[in-house]
């Protein structure tokens, strides 16, 4: 079920230290998230089913200098959220932000609905959806207890139009994001969505035709440049940070200006 990340310290400028978990993500967002979290101070710990990919990732994060260490988890597994949460906890003290970035993607399942078999339906709701809220259940307490956190959920602008099964998990995505806003505003916790379009991760370069990339870019964007995993970061750093203290169970599109909304 691909990857997460656990990332323990953020720290963002003169704020205070947080801790970090980004769950399962595409590899590619996944490893520049943690990435960049580890150049603010972060120590990140790496949360994967693959622990060839997850040790790998680590060890670039160390051997440029950060702290990082890689832990395995599958997202459609309690159990095994709760040992990679427990681990966390057990290194670095607790875990402040939790991303949920977890999803079953891609041209496999961006079909119609009655398309997608009932079993990868399941498959993928069980990922795309059921996974944030079991992570979020099993960051709740430790966030709590260190005084409130921030989650944030990961998207798509596939779930504005909610054309084909993968753009309804999504659509769920923003749901359960107002959703955790209301229950855990008590606990101090806040918590966002982000929507990318189409970004240049290798998976989907190399699965998206480049006439629908193109015509996405021309057609649709206002912004007419192909979008990059990192301009991911920024509104996940922002988020992360003080600065957003005021804002919660709300979603940022970063599509390039599709689809606008009023």
């Amino acid at each position: 079920l691909l990857s997460s990340t656990i990332v323990n310290h953020l720290a963002l400028d003169n704020r205070e230290p947080l801790s970090h978990l980004p769950t399962v993500t595409p590899e590619q967002t996944r490893k520049r998230f943690a990435a960049i979290v580890k150049k603010e101070g972060a120590a990140v710990v790496l949360a994967d089913i693959d622990m060839v990919v997850a040790e790998a990732a680590a060890d670039r994060i160390r051997s440029t200098g950060g702290e990082a260490l890689a832990i395995r988890c599958d997202v459609g597994d309690e159990v095994s959220i709760k040992t990679a949460v427990d681990g966390a906890i057990a290194k670095y003290g607790g875990i402040d932000i939790l991303v949920n970035n977890a999803a079953k993607h891609l041209s496999e399942f961006s079909v119609p609905p009655t398309k997608l078999p009932l079993d990868k339906w399941r498959t993928m709701l069980n990922v795309n959806v059921v996974g944030i809220v079991a992570c979020s259940a099993a960051c709740r307490e430790t966030m709590r207890a260190r005084g409130g956190g921030v989650i944030i959920n990961q998207a798509s602008i596939s779930g504005l139009t909610a054309t084909n099964s993968y753009g309804v998990s999504k659509l769920a995505v923003r749901g359960i994001t107002v959703a955790l806003a209301h229950e855990l505003a008590a606990d101090k916790t806040r918590v966002y969505c982000i929507a990318p379009g189409i970004v240049d991760s290798p998976s989907a370069m190399a699965t998206v035709p480049q006439a629908s990339i193109d015509a996405n870019i021309n057609k649709r964007q206002l912004v007419k440049r192909q979008g990059k995993m990192s301009d991911l970061v920024g509104a996940l750093l922002f988020f992360c940070s003080e600065e957003a203290s005021f804002i919660t169970g709300e979603m940022l599109v970063i599509g390039g200006g599709y689809p606008t909304r009023i």
